[in-house]
């Protein structure tokens, strides 16, 4: 008769609690990610409720998804017509992409550019950058950090 021993054959011990092991992890985060179940989002604009900017009285925005305090999230802003926000950076790599409006944008580095609807800019991490709107009619533009949000204003 064979042994069935666990702890005779060392090599199938190590593999039976290394399997255990990595089933126990596997399931407890499992547990954590069905406890922060996220819903989806779908929000016509005229729904979105802007709020004035505590730094720069003519940027007017509203988060969209995400929590900027933890991690990943999206804003939609709202710029008045000659609207300019200064030279600043994110430590998170921040996406810009223009709904509305003329939007001149620039990096320290980079030759600035109007980018207008479906213009597309990103800015990496620590990446000193600005805006200004262009347009009679203002500006909008969803804005998206890849993890918290936070801002520091260049001098």
């Amino acid at each position: 008769m064979k042994n069935t021993n666990i702890s005779a054959n060392p090599l199938r011990s190590r593999f039976l609690r290394n399997g255990l092991l990595g089933f126990t992890l596997f399931a407890a985060a499992a547990s954590l990610s069905s406890q922060e179940h996220h819903h989806g989002v779908a929000r016509p604009l005229a729904d979105v409720k802007f709020e004035r900017d505590d730094d720069v009285k003519c940027l007017d925005s509203t988060l969209e998804n995400g929590d900027p305090a933890k991690g990943a999230s999206t804003f939609i802003l709202r710029a008045a017509p000659d609207c300019k926000v200064p030279l600043h950076y994110h430590t998170a790599e921040e996406q810009l992409i223009v709904v509305r409006g003329d939007l001149e944008t620039g990096m320290e580095g980079v030759t600035p550019r109007v980018l207008q609807a479906g213009g597309f800019a990103m800015m990496p991490s620590r990446e000193k950058h600005w805006f200004t709107c262009k347009s009679k009619a203002g500006c909008l533009m969803f804005v998206a950090f890849d993890r918290a949000y936070d801002i520091f204003w260049a001098k």
